[in-house]
């Protein structure tokens, strides 16, 4: 495992981007995925411009919505790292014990019902196909 770049230790395009988050975060922290990242400042900054945009910009999904979708996706990947860190955002923005239990049950459901319809190779319904 490549060593963590500590804000203290970055400098370049790295401090810029460390300062960008911590901006837009409203906060003095960096989170070891961020610190990670530092080890190829290309990726970093792309990496964040992505996040930043997706999870922070303007849109109609409302922030806990933003989380939980992230959320129910890390759960699918298996990141247990994304999953704790979404899992701490969704709580920070609403999220309660109930929801978080419904969340998992839909993901377990969904993933289930996935299987089965690629295994099974069902054909797409008419009334569901796109226009």
């Amino acid at each position: 495992m490549p060593p963590l770049i500590e804000y203290e230790e970055s400098t370049g395009l790295v401090r810029e981007v460390f300062d960008d988050i911590r901006a837009t975060r409203q906060t003095n922290e960096i989170n070891n995925f961020w610190k990670a990242l530092a080890q190829h400042p290309p990726t970093l900054q792309q990496t964040w411009q992505s996040v930043k945009a997706v999870m922070s910009g303007p849109g109609e999904l409302d922030p806990l919505v933003r989380e939980l979708i992230y959320l129910a996706v890390s759960v699918t990947n298996g990141c247990e790292y994304c999953m704790a860190s979404h899992q701490a955002g969704a709580v920070a923005k609403g999220m309660t014990p109930g929801m978080l239990g419904e969340l998992l049950g839909i993901v377990g459901v969904a993933n289930m019902t996935n299987r089965l319809a690629n295994g099974f190779h069902v054909p797409i319904d008419d009334k569901f196909k796109q226009a």
